[in-house]
This record gives structure tokens, C-alpha cells and sequence, in this order.
């Protein structure tokens, strides 16, 4: 693999950790290039084999790290860590697994993606359906952050 600082070519794995869930691997990299010898990190995770049915009919490879970009986002400035956020992904991409599919619409990933973060940060859930449902008011906003105090009432 190669630097992402200085593009070099040959890179050392000095440590490597499996997730909790065995769904991926972490890999502490660094540079052999004597100029440069940054570290980073990297993780494999296993691909799957989905396309994903946009709305518009088309069809794409499913793509974990266009979710995790969707919800890195709505979680920005939160108190949600990375590996949460991994976590989320893998969660899905096992559920999906699962189900042995090889076409899911997009609407399907939305939901998932919803019903995760609705448990995981309830801000990060409202700026997510924002975008996801198409929010086109205040008012839209609102009735989604009553529903979700009302369930909480409910509950606790």
C-alpha cells in the first residue's frame, strides 16, 4: 500500500487488530521512505457483492465508504466516535449479508441507516432523515423531533 503522504510505494504494517465483531481489520502503516516515515491507518473489510437500485432505476456497486461519509457527516461536532460509526457500517453490510440479496434499493440502506443512528445519537439521526426524507421545512423538522419525543416518553 501506498503513502498517502509521500506516495511512496513500500509501506510496513507495524501493528494489526481484528474489530470486536471480526468484521474488519486495522492496520497501523508506515512509510519505509527514510524523507517521509509517517504512520497511518488502514482497514480491510470484506466486499460485498450488492448493487444497490437507485431511485431513478440505475444501479451501482454498493459502496461502504459512501455510507460511512453519509453518517461521518450527519455526525460531525457529535460526541460519536469513528468506531462507532464503523461499527454502523458493519452492522449493515452483515445484515445484508445475511439476507443473501443482491440487488437492494437505496431505500432499504436509508432505513438501516436511519434505525441505527436513531439508537446511536439522536441529532445525528434528525440530520440524516433531513437529507434523506428531503426535508423542505422547519415544520418537517419538527414533527420529526416530536415523534421522537414522544417514543421517548413512551419508553422511559
Amino acid at each position: 500500500m501506498k503513502c498517502p503522504f509521500c506516495d511512496c510505494p513500500e509501506t510496513k504494517v507495524i501493528d494489526s487488530r481484528e474489530s470486536d465483531d471480526l468484521d474488519s481489520v486495522r492496520r497501523r502503516r508506515e512509510c519505509e521512505n527514510t524523507n517521509c516515515a509517517k504512520r497511518f491507518t488502514t482497514y480491510e473489510h470484506f466486499e460485498l457483492s450488492i448493487n444497490i437500485i437507485k431511485k431513478d432505476g440505475s444501479s451501482e456497486p454498493f459502496d461502504r465508504e459512501k455510507i460511512l461519509k453519509g453518517v461521518r457527516m450527519s455526525c460531525h461536532k457529535l460526541p460519536v466516535s469513528l468506531e462507532s460509526l464503523n461499527e454502523l457500517v458493519n452492522d449493515i453490510e452483515r445484515e445484508l449479508l445475511d439476507e443473501g440479496l443482491t440487488e437492494v434499493p437505496t431505500s432499504k440502506i436509508g432505513d438501516m441507516i436511519m434505525k441505527r443512528l436513531k439508537a446511536l445519537n439522536k441529532v445525528a439521526f434528525i440530520r440524516f432523515a433531513s437529507v434523506y426524507q428531503e426535508f423542505e421545512s422547519v415544520d418537517e423538522f419538527k414533527n420529526e423531533i416530536l415523534k421522537l419525543e414522544t417514543r421517548k416518553k413512551k419508553v422511559g
